[in-house]
């Protein structure tokens, strides 16, 4: 049995959203020691939308793969149903990673939900709309 599937190889051979958002709205990043993963996300939101998702991990496939179906699963979407992206979703999007990789996913998610919190840090009236 192949080590990846097919949609990890195909997000790390064809990555979606790589790049910066220079005037992003929020930026988070997470790093992990240990693996040697580091991801940025930068997101430009507007009316509580995820306009825009940009990327830059430095990584394994897993990683790489992971950033890219985390920005296609917010892009668009309500900033109330970004923040409730869990690395299970990403990992399932990507038809399953390997147990050793899920770390992966877990950075995705929490690369998003530091960018979200900066967002919220940046514009705290956009928190008492969402609630």
């Amino acid at each position: 049995m192949a080590l990846y599937s097919e949609k990890v190889m195909d997000h790390f051979r064809n990555p979606r959203n790589v790049g910066v958002i220079e005037d992003a709205d929020g930026v988070g990043e997470v790093g992990n020691a240990k693996c040697g993963d580091i991801m940025k996300i930068y997101l430009k939101i507007e009316d509580g939308i995820v306009l825009d998702v940009k990327f830059e991990t430095f990584g394994c496939a897993s990683a790489v793969a992971s950033s890219s179906m985390a920005t296609e699963l917010i892009k668009g979407k309500p900033v109330s149903e970004a923040l409730k992206l869990t690395n299970q979703a990403v990992a399932e999007a990507l038809d399953g990673l390997p147990a050793y990789k899920m770390h992966c996913s877990v950075l995705a998610e929490e690369a998003i939900k530091n960018a979200l919190e900066d967002y919220y840090k940046k514009h705290p009236e956009a928190r008492e709309d969402a609630e």
